[in-house]
């Protein structure tokens, strides 16, 4: 056998069994809870993968967000729109009885905001009335999907917008993702291979300043942990059913290298604090994992 032979035979070995190793940590953790929980995790340097379920198709709730303002940013990269220019923020399109701190901030009076303020509110706060203005802005979600298409995103499905999220529990089953498709597309924005250098550089420092979700994802990981994130989240229906408990990311390690993870929690009936804990315990993990 050649050398470049055995070599890869080897590293495939290797490669084994730490999956395997992570596969039983996470197996552990998923032990006996009533969900569909999925995961994937991509390393950027080494080209670690590792998936559970990554295939399945799962409603992604607030995580299609990222690839919405990712959409807004390709206008922006053409000349089409322009993070300056201003959008006007009024009673029709911010409703009440949703997540939305652009209402809350703007509610007594009329208001002319820059657009990048509405992406910041829209991604970092996952502000559900700046979603939907965003789509409104580029057309719908349509518009989203032929983006996503055209940079060879698979697995990936956006059909409502909040509003209509709102309006019937069962539509964000039509808004879904794989988590292996989270994690490319993830690694497509990294590389570039989505937006102009400038919006990838905005886009991500948006990201690192999420601030919903922090029992999740970033809960167990080191103070300051530069984590480039989007969160989602269903709530519960009247029979006790959480649609989604989800986050997607990609965390800087220690050592400068970064691998991408996606962690959906699907039709759920454990509590909201148990499906919370089950992402943060995971990601835990995958962090371990990459520091031993």
């Amino acid at each position: 056998m050649k050398k470049t032979g055995l070599l890869f035979l080897l590293i495939s070995a290797f490669t084994f069994a730490q999956n395997t190793v992570l596969d039983k940590k996470i197996n552990s953790i998923i032990k006996d809870k009533k969900a569909t929980v999925a995961v994937s995790v991509l390393g950027f340097e080494n080209a670690f993968n590792y998936n559970k379920n990554g295939e399945k198709k799962l409603p992604m709730q607030s995580v299609f967000k990222f690839h919405i303002a990712a959409a807004v940013l390709d206008f922006v990269d053409k000349g089409k729109l322009s993070l300056d220019q201003k959008i006007s923020l009024n009673k029709s399109n911010l409703l009440e009885n949703t997540w939305s701190p652009l209402r809350d901030k703007y509610k007594d009076a009329n208001a002319e905001v820059p657009l990048s303020e509405i992406i910041d509110q829209t991604v970092a706060m996952s502000d559900n009335n700046g979603c939907d203005i965003l789509l409104q802005l580029i057309g719908g979600t349509q518009t989203v999907q032929k983006f996503m298409d055209s940079k060879g995103v698979k697995g990936f499905q956006i059909k409502f917008n909040e509003e209509a999220m709102h309006k019937d529990w069962n539509v964000q089953y039509e808004n879904y993702s794989t988590t292996n498709s989270a994690v490319q597309v993830l690694k497509k924005f990294y590389d570039g291979k989505l937006l102009s250098k400038k919006s990838t550089d905005y886009l991500m420092k948006v990201m690192l300043g999420t601030q919903t979700g922090l029992n999740k994802m970033v809960e167990q990981l080191p103070k300051n942990t530069p984590v480039a994130r989007k969160t989602g989240a269903s709530g519960k229906n009247k029979d006790g059913l959480t649609g989604a408990e989800n986050e997607i990311g990609i965390v800087t390690l220690p050592n400068g290298k970064h691998y991408a993870i996606a962690l959906f929690v699907s039709n759920s009936t454990e509590t909201d604090a148990v499906n919370c804990k089950v992402i943060s315990d995971i990601s835990k993990a995958v962090w371990d994992h990459f520091n031993k």
